[in-house]
């Protein structure tokens, strides 16, 4: 911290408009049948993934793009490669006296302002005269190695932090594929012939109905996977789900009773609570399926809360976990998602997953199957503790030491 006060002790600095000093290039319209997954050079257009790639380059590595149109609109980002700007990207051209990565820093900070000087009617838009007004600190206009000096000081400095929150999003990305192997594992139990036979004197859990009124065999929904050392051992039995589960749906609430505030959290048609209630109609340690709007997305609750119309729940009875129905459900994910009906709103019929075939072990396996998966979910997902709190806290910190490495003084800047 003393280092840092210290580089920027009595730091002449001049503030210019970065239309005075450089200029604001718009990119060139690529057609869609131009592109491929297999060129070289990457294609900017109205956001920082790639739209694809092309065999030519119109900008030069270590550039600032800002974003200019759609929904990504304001958002500033830099290449370290060669690649295509189009005409939904603008980029700045290149000058001796100010270090690139220096200006997408500082241009970081002022992302928020770039976005609410979109035009949001029709398309969102950027124009360039709002980039083209910004204030840019030049550190010893008068010196220009000192100027560099100290911008590739304060580079150095931003780019630790920065590596520091990728080490920490790749390490994160890397434990949640090892949670997913160790569930997808765990929970890959074999069936047996006896159960096959079960399911098929079944005539009702022999198939399922899909979104486009089609019949899809349940086979197909829960293949039976052969032997791992990491699958539970043990007989299991399967069953269908309506057999062990009550399905419950639960009941709409009007606006102007929810709260902002308060002890029952509201799940209407996402993960998100709509709002919060001063009652619940589920208890804590409830497995429940969003049923419209983000349909077919899987959740779980340990404290009470209220769940609106467009949430199915699940009762379980004696022989089965509520903890463990949700991880194997989780398995199941994308396949419930096929089963949505996309209209002009997404939805989930309870027929679409009241046949979906459930491996039952032993209560004692099952504890232990979710004491093994509930680690890895705490590590990769919880925001109190982990990977995803230990990112959150990194961000935090770059971004104070970016706000403060970049707060020079505004004695002599224009109105």
């Amino acid at each position: 911290m003393s280092n840092i006060k210290k580089l920027l002790e009595g730091v002449e600095v001049e503030w210019k408009t970065l239309g005075e000093i450089t200029n604001i290039l718009r990119g060139k319209r690529l057609t869609r049948n131009l592109l491929s997954a297999n060129d070289k050079y990457p294609v900017f257009h109205g956001g920082l993934d790639p739209l694809g790639y092309y065999y030519n380059a119109n900008r030069p590595a270590d550039t600032v793009m800002i974003i200019n149109v759609g929904a990504s609109a304001g958002t500033v980002g830099y290449s370290s490669v060669d690649f295509w700007s189009s005409d939904g990207t603008y980029c700045i051209e290149q000058m001796a006296k100010l270090n690139n990565k220096f200006l997408y820093y500082f241009l970081l900070g002022e992302q928020y302002y770039l976005k609410s000087r979109v035009r949001v009617a029709g398309i969102p838009t950027l124009d360039a005269f709002v980039i083209e007004k910004l204030q840019i600190p030049i550190p010893y206009p008068n010196n220009l190695k000192k100027s560099l000096e100290i911008q590739q000081e304060i580079v150095r400095i931003l780019d630790s932090f920065s590596m520091l929150t990728a080490e920490l999003q790749a390490e994160l990305q890397a434990r949640k594929s090892q949670y997913e192997y160790y569930r997808n594992q765990l929970l890959a139990y074999p069936m047996e012939e006896s159960d096959q036979s079960s399911l098929r004197s079944n005539r009702s859990a022999t198939s399922i109905q899909n979104s486009d009124n089609s019949i899809q065999p349940l086979s197909t929904l829960n293949p039976p996977t052969g032997n791992s050392v990491l699958q539970p051992r043990g007989k299991v039995e399967w069953k269908v789900l309506e057999e062990v589960v009550e399905i419950k749906r639960g009941k709409r609430l009007i606006k102007n009773q929810l709260e902002k505030t308060g002890k029952y959290a509201v799940y209407q048609n996402c993960m998100i609570p709509l709002g919060y209630y001063h009652k619940n109609n589920v208890i804590a340690d409830t497995t429940f399926i969003i049923s419209a709007g983000s349909a077919g997305e899987i959740g779980y609750s340990d404290v009470d809360f209220w769940a609106a119309d467009d949430v199915y729940y699940f009762v379980t009875k004696n022989d089965l976990k509520s903890r463990f129905l949700y991880h194997f459900l989780i398995t199941q994910q994308q396949k419930i998602y096929s089963q949505v009906r996309r209209s002009s709103v997404p939805r989930l019929s309870k027929t679409a997953f009241e046949k979906l075939l459930i491996p039952i072990p032993s209560l004692e396996e099952q504890e232990h199957i979710v004491s093994i998966l509930d680690k890895f979910d705490a590590l990769t997902t919880s925001l109190t503790e982990g990977l995803p709190k230990e990112i959150e806290l990194r961000q935090k910190q770059y971004e104070y030491y970016r706000n403060m490495l970049l707060s020079f003084p505004k004695n002599n800047i224009k109105a």
